[in-house]
């Protein structure tokens, strides 16, 4: 369930199971992976390890809208 901390939306946590992690990693290490795939797995990731949109986008250089 979202949670609110009262300076914007509800914060939704993003959970991934180790066999989808295992996935993610293994296409953010793939040469032949497309970048826009290894970015958004990467972003996926980076949530689940409880970082904010606003931390994901300035370490990934991506626009915070693409989080």
């Amino acid at each position: 369930m979202p949670r609110h901390n009262g300076h914007g939306p509800a914060i939704t946590r993003t959970v991934v199971s180790d066999q989808q992690r295992v996935v993610l990693e293994r296409w953010v290490g793939a040469h032949k992976t497309p970048q826009s795939v290894a970015v958004r797995a990467r972003v996926v990731l980076m949530a689940a390890a409880g970082e904010s949109n606003s931390a994901i986008a300035r370490a990934l250089g991506v626009p915070r809208p693409t989080v």
